[in-house]
């Protein structure tokens, strides 16, 4: 709960430095030409984590919170699964942080669907103030990049950040019905039917997770690439951009970080990066760690490449990333969800899968 004292704490006003020569404002706080350093601590005080059965049966099974018991969550259609997923995650989120709701000042939720009507339908009831985004398989870093800097400019002081994916709402939306029976090829990546949330914070708490340093918003790549089945591929070069625009703007190296951990790019898409940011002189093998390939077992039935979905990368950091911050096994991890941005319109009319990606700097305390 907030203290007083908290709230005193928070009054720490926003500094700017003026280019007298130019007339121009620039803040003290942007790093190189996409990033930014967080003008004061920014802090991930809880998180929450529920997850299908297949994601159970998982390495990670008995790190998540909860487990659903069935893939319908009780509700009669995917999609109304999938928002009764967001929804309880949201609340057990509140409930591991004895917070209550009115204390959120903004919820940043989103989803794979058309018009992100998974979080909007699930996140209605809780009466907190939206805003939906739509970044593919990277929106928990794109959420978790906004809250960042609504917390670091003080324009709130606890920010409620949540994604989720679920496999049958996206076999309907992106490929085939599940009752089509389609084949799918080894580079295929799964949907993990999951949701991760993160209550950020101006305060820390009693026991926070991390802190977010910094954060690399990146460009949207095209490599004309149209297969649906290997995502991987397709998200790879946007995942490559953005980490050599981290290392470029705060001038670091791999060697800076602990963990650099994408999204979901699976096994074939972990080459392709591994290829990219060779030819630019950056060899991150030795430190690199992939979501999908982490949440499911490569020996499961139809998972050999790994998982992906908004939920994937959620998941994975609300259940395992976070602890290693915590418990002082990590010091340093660059935080890189990964999305590739497309819709049945585009994909019917011969548009290429575009890739994005995002990067948050996260720093376990003490």
């Amino acid at each position: 709960m907030e203290t007083e004292q908290d709230k005193k704490a928070d009054g720490i006003s926003i500094m700017k430095e003026t280019e007298k020569n130019t007339g121009t404002d620039k803040t003290m706080y942007q790093a190189g030409s996409q990033s930014a350093r967080m003008p004061r601590p920014v802090y991930i005080r809880e998180s929450a984590s529920i997850v299908g059965q297949k994601e159970s049966r998982g390495p990670l099974g008995e790190l998540f919170d909860m487990v659903g018991e069935d893939e319908m969550f009780g509700c009669k259609t995917w999609e109304e699964a999938e928002s009764t997923l967001q929804k309880e995650t949201v609340l057990l989120l509140l409930g591991k942080a004895k917070e209550k709701k009115e204390n959120i000042h903004f919820l940043l939720g989103g989803d794979l669907l058309g018009q992100t009507i998974a979080s909007s339908f699930g996140i209605k009831e809780l009466d907190i103030p939206f805003l939906g985004l739509f970044g593919a398989c990277s929106t928990s870093g794109e959420a978790l990049a906004l809250a960042s800097m609504i917390l670091g400019g003080g324009f709130a002081r606890n920010v409620v950040c949540v994604t989720s994916s679920h496999f049958g709402s996206a076999e309907k939306e992106f490929r085939f019905p599940m009752e089509y029976g389609g084949q799918r090829p080894p580079c295929y990546t799964r949907t993990v039917t999951g949701s991760g949330a993160f209550l950020v914070s101006a305060i820390p708490g009693e026991h926070p997770y991390a802190v977010v340093s910094g954060i690399t918003v990146g460009k949207i790549v095209d490599m004309n690439m149209k297969d649906t089945f290997n995502m991987g591929c397709c998200m790879a070069p946007a995942a490559a951009d953005v980490i050599i625009a981290n290392f470029e703007d705060f001038g670091h190296g791999p060697d800076y970080y602990d963990k650099i951990i994408t999204g979901d790019l699976g096994r074939v898409g972990q080459e392709a990066l591994f290829h990219l940011l060779r030819q630019r002189g950056y060899d991150i093998s030795a430190r690199h760690m992939d979501c999908g390939m982490e949440i499911f077992d490569s020996s499961q039935d139809g998972t050999e490449s790994g998982g992906s979905g908004c939920g994937c990368a959620a998941s994975v950091l609300a259940s395992y990333i976070l602890p290693k911050l915590r418990n002082g096994e990590w010091k340093r991890v660059l935080f890189v969800p990964t999305g590739a941005l497309l819709n049945k319109t585009s994909f019917n009319e011969g548009k290429p899968i575009l890739g994005i990606a995002h990067a948050v700097m996260l720093e376990g305390i003490g």
